[in-house]
């Protein structure tokens, strides 16, 4: 098999290649490493490759297929989003502010690892996360495979990004707005936000409201089930519900934006929201349209939740001066925030998710937009303000905090191309605890329209 099909496999083909001796695990990482030197000059979607580590790790999976032991990941070259820890490594969370090394493998780090995973390099997020973009002074521009002038997301960019390319399977990312969400629509993949405490988070920084959560972006569903299987706490069974029919469901479609959010839809974005509700209903789907109950009151809980995560986080670096500007400009609104407003901010938001919650008593799914469009243009941004931004954002991407504030699952899901040739996606949201049902449903989308077999022009370079 040639390198770029070994490369475009994804998890659960490499899987397949690796047991059946169609090809090693030295030969899957030597294919990653080799694409990562020819294609990242591009991307620059890598904040560090273990090159020497991966082939020597590599070389001692072999050692065990040869033996029998086959681990669920045996082999696989993975990336790992530059806010998660390896020991040994500095977290630099995409800034500069961070000097020391981690004294140990984060929990997910370590379950790969235990599964037989090759930790092949980091991947590059804006500063803090706190962007929709993957752009930061200390890191520069990461860039979208399918437009190299396009941004592909963030702040889990980097990851998305190299597996756009083909440069690894699947990559570790993180999701406390949008941040796994984002990037996979920009970059046309598959992005599942887990339920919250789905995915262990330890050792993590300040978590603030408790949004963040860990998770992949991968090329196709059934790669996700076969990650989360690894990675999660509880309820292992998500790859086979991948391949399991979702039955007839309840989908409610929302297009309205959210209170507080301006802009309105593409006309592409809007039309493939309409296809893929067309899509869902003549596969025996129940399809209505519906409204979401959100107040004025509740943007200005979501808002001031934000402000204070900020300004803990900012509190926590080591060298603060090493921020950017735009950074440390976000984090002082927070300081307004008391801990006893906080307190009260988070008795809205546990109101906000109550009434949200209520849409699932006559709903099993809900279908909205993930973005108002497409990738835009990398540094579109570039110069602006916190609060120029963070406004900016709010008309780009309103669609996805929203299941942070509730802590459900929620996956952006492929549904095709612009006419500029750019990835365009929708959002699923499931109940509580049920992100089988999303991917079983996503499942069912990929195999009546599939993406996955569409390569970026960039990754045949």
């Amino acid at each position: 098999m040639a390198g770029d099909d070994v490369a475009f496999a994804g998890v659960a083909g490499q899987i397949e290649l690796v047991r059946s001796g169609a090809v090693s695990a030295r030969e899957l990482v030597e294919v990653s490493l080799s694409r990562i030197e020819r294609i990242d000059p591009e991307l620059n979607s890598f904040a560090a490759v273990y090159g020497e580590r991966a082939l020597q790790e590599a070389d001692e999976a072999d050692a065990r297929v040869a033996k029998g032991h086959f681990g669920p990941l045996i082999g696989i070259p993975i990336a790992v989003k530059d806010e998660i820890d390896i020991a040994g490594e500095v977290t630099s969370r995409g800034t500069g502010a961070y000097t020391t090394a981690a004294p140990a493998d984060a929990e997910v780090v370590r379950r790969l690892r235990a599964a037989g995973a090759i930790v092949i390099g980091k991947t590059k997020m804006p500063e803090l996360g706190l962007w929709p973009f993957t752009e930061s002074i200390t890191w520069g521009v990461t860039r979208n495979p399918w437009d190299l002038e396009r941004t592909p997301g963030g702040s889990s960019g980097g990851s998305a990004a190299a597996v756009a390319a083909g440069l690894v399977p699947a990559a570790l990312a993180a999701d406390g707005a949008g941040s796994i969400r984002i990037p996979a629509a920009c970059c046309g993949l598959f992005g599942l936000k887990p339920q919250r405490d789905r995915v262990p988070m330890t050792p993590h920084f300040a978590d603030g409201v408790q949004w963040v959560v860990f998770g992949t972006v991968t090329r196709s569903v059934v790669d996700t089930g076969v990650m989360l299987d690894v990675l999660s706490t509880q309820s292992p069974g998500f790859a086979q519900a991948a391949r399991t029919p979702p039955g007839s469901l309840r989908v409610g479609v929302v297009r309205g934006f959210p209170v507080g959010a301006p802009g309105k839809l593409s006309s592409e974005v809007s039309a493939s929201l309409d296809r893929t509700a067309d899509l869902l209903g003549s596969l025996g789907h129940t399809v209505v349209e519906q409204k979401i109950d959100m107040r004025p009151q509740d943007a200005a809980v979501i808002l001031g939740l934000i402000f204070r995560f900020v300004r803990d986080l900012v509190l926590e670096v080591e060298r603060p001066q090493r921020l950017e500007r735009r950074t440390r400009a976000f984090a002082r609104p927070g300081a307004l925030v008391s801990d006893r407003t906080k307190e009260r901010l988070r008795r809205g938001q546990d109101r906000l998710a109550e009434r949200l919650g209520r849409l699932f008593d006559d709903h099993d799914v809900l279908l909205t937009p993930m973005m108002s469009e497409p990738a835009v243009a990398a540094g579109i941004m570039e110069g602006r303000g916190a609060t120029a931004t963070y406004f900016w954002e709010s008309g780009w991407v309103p669609f996805t905090v929203l299941w942070n504030v509730t802590g459900q699952p929620a996956a952006s899901v492929p549904a095709g191309f612009s006419s500029h040739g750019l990835p365009v996606a929708v959002q699923i949201v499931g109940r509580p605890n049920h992100e089988s049902t999303l991917l079983s449903l996503a499942a069912q989308i990929e195999a009546e329209r599939p993406w996955s077999d569409r390569r970026p022009a960039v990754a045949a370079t």
